[in-house]
Formats: structure tokens, sequence, C-alpha cells
């Protein structure tokens, strides 16, 4: 049976108390926290602790960051609660520069919390590197052209990834929705690889402002999060939901999710980004991209090694794979978005292989009308 209906639930508040959530439900967090030491949180940090704002202002810059960090290890100790027994937890972090009291530094938020993980019991597992190139060569700043007091700029954030506890095992239905979770293998040689060059991923956000002060990441970063670490029917967590992203990402893979933001302005932005006119079009374009993305793998496959070097058979989409497993992967379009009341979505899939939408040109949107 393929899935039917999935839920995605926002809840407003403080993600250090996630009491509506119970112990061992979820099975990978996807979140992208508020960077400590960048100073468009320095607020909302403060907020939190007004020891943060004297640290700040008293020009004690390493002790601002330590009681950042304090209030996102709050979380990580919710999370690990939460998170059953082989679930993921996988956090983009960058880490931060800036200058307190005319003096230069680094802030490595990746290294704190990574420590906070280690911490509370999770397994450090290898982190990507996710390449964003957002730094013109202009930018350089420091003596510019004479040594030595020039330094390199940031051109990339980390998304590290954490296994609580043990390797998770499956049984009953959840062996058949693992199954029917493969990934493809040309999929698994670019998404398991430590370097990630999204440069020109697209933003699926339409409010550019919110998008900034949310510090959201291109759909496709927990797009390929969920598909790589959760199995369709399993439940993702964002604790630091922003404008939606990964409940969007979550959909899109069949998953249910949870969401958490403390800012409850964003209310409207996130129902925006769940049920605009424009979400359905993006998920299942999402959907579409993976299969004709593999439908050109097997005509180059074919071309340069062969028919005989593809020796399987996806049995949903009756197209050529090349391992064993991935004979049972399936992925399914969207049929409808609907808000359920009491900032809670639903999903519904299309429960049949629909190839007779993936023309070239053919927009699935365009197909159904």
């Amino acid at each position: 049976m393929m899935i039917e209906e999935t839920q995605h639930s926002i809840f407003f508040g403080n993600a250090k108390n996630l009491s509506r959530i119970d112990d061992n439900s979820v099975s990978l967090v996807i979140t992208s926290p508020p960077y400590p030491m960048i100073e468009m949180w320095d607020d909302s940090f403060s907020s939190q602790n007004p020891q943060i704002k004297k640290a700040l202002d008293g020009d004690k810059p390493m002790q601002a960051f330590e009681l950042m960090h304090k209030e996102l290890d709050e979380v990580w100790k919710e999370c690990k609660r939460v998170l059953c027994d082989g679930g993921y937890a996988c956090i983009n972090i960058g880490d931060a520069t800036r200058t307190v009291n005319k003096k230069f530094q680094l802030f490595p938020n990746h290294a704190r919390i990574i420590s906070a993980f280690l911490d509370l019991g999770f397994s450090d597992l290898p982190n990507i590197i996710w390449r964003k190139q957002t730094n013109a060569p202009n930018k350089f700043m420091g003596s510019g052209m004479l040594p030595p007091g020039a330094y390199v700029t940031l051109e990339h954030e980390y998304i590290l990834v954490f296994r609580n506890g043990n390797k998770r095992e499956f049984k009953s239905e959840n062996k058949s929705n693992r199954r029917k979770s493969a990934y493809f293998w040309e999929e698994r040689n670019q998404w398991f690889s430590d370097l990630w060059d999204l440069k020109g991923a697209r933003q699926y956000l339409s409010d550019n402002e919110a998008r900034e002060r949310s510090g959201a990441f291109p759909f496709e970063v927990p797009f390929r999060l969920v598909n790589m670490f959760s199995v369709k029917g399993d439940t993702v967590l964002d604790p630091f939901v922003g404008t939606g992203t990964t409940l969007l990402a979550a959909m899109s893979s069949g998953r249910n999710s949870i969401g958490y933001e403390i800012e409850k302005s964003f209310a409207p932005i996130i129902q925006n980004t769940l049920t605009s006119d424009s979400s359905l079009e993006i998920i299942n374009n999402a959907v579409r991209n993976r299969i004709v993305s593999h439908k050109e793998f097997v005509k180059k496959r074919i071309d340069e090694k062969g028919a005989d070097s593809l020796k399987y058979t996806n049995e949903w989409f009756d197209f050529p794979v090349m391992t064993r497993q991935e004979k049972t992967l399936a992925i399914q379009f969207i049929k409808s978005i609907e808000e359920s009341g009491n900032n809670t979505f639903t999903a519904s899939y299309i429960e049949d292989a629909v190839l007779d939408y993936l023309g070239e040109q053919t927009l699935f949107s365009e197909a159904v009308d």
C-alpha cells in the first residue's frame, strides 16, 4: 500500500520545550538554528537571556558566544528526547566572523554544536560542507594586497549529521516503507558526497524579507536530507521552522512533519509556504525532476555501456535501474494540500505511477488541468 496522507503541524513557542511531542516519536531532525555571533540574531538570543546583551555590550564576545550556545543546548536536549533510537539529526550551521572592540575573530559554531551533541551521547557522523559561494571577490578584507593582515572569506556552511543511539531497526510495515523509500543509484553517488555545491539552488519562497530574517536554506537541502535519512511515513522535526521549507520537503517525500517557531508573526508566511498556489507545483516538480533525471541517466548509461549494464527493472515505474534495491523504489505525486485547522496541514497523494505526466516539457500542473 502506498502513502495516502501525511500530517504536518506547526507549534508556536520556544523549542527548548517540545512537550507536545512524545518521547522517541521523531525519526529525523532537520534544522538551521539562529547562528550565534551573527549580528542579525543578537536580539533574539538576548531576549531569551539578558546576560547575552550584557556580554556583547561589555566587549566579552567569547562569553556571549557561549551563552548563546547554551540556549541552543536546551533545544538539542529536547531533540535527544524526542528522537527514536537510530534517528538522525542534521544541523545546518555556519561559523561566524565578527569584530568586537577592534579585534576580528572567528566563532566556530559548528565545533561548539558538535561538542554539545557528543555530550548528549550522539554519534558524530561524516559531515557535509555546503559550498555556497556567496562572497564576491571585492569582499576580501584586512590589509588588501599586503600580507599578513588579510583573512579568507567564508564560502561554506556545515550540515552536521548525528545519529541517536544504535543503528535503526525496521520491522513489519516499516520494512516495506524502507524499501519504497530507496533512492536511485546515481542519487546516492551525488547526495552522499561530503561536498554539496548548491550555489544555484532556487529558494522556493516568495517572501524575500522573511527569508532573510529566517535564514532559510534552499529547498534542495532538506529535500536531500529527508530522502537520505528517513523513510516514508516517518516524522521529521524542525525546531526552528522559520518559513517552513523543511515541512515542504517532508511533504514532497511522503513523510509527516512537525515544526516549532518562536516568532508567531511567521504564521501567515508558513501557511503561504505550505498552501500557496505554487506549493503543489514546487513539490511535484521536485518529484518529477527525480524521475526525469533518472530517465536521462538511463539513456546516457545505455549509450555508453549498453542495455546489459542495467540489469533490474523498477516495479513502480517499469523503467531500468542499476541495483536490486531500486526495484521497489516508489515516488508519489501530491494531489492536494489542505489546512485542517489549528496550524495543521494534510497532504494527499496520488496512489498511481503517473508517468503520463512526465513529458520533458510538461509540468505536472499543466498535465492535470
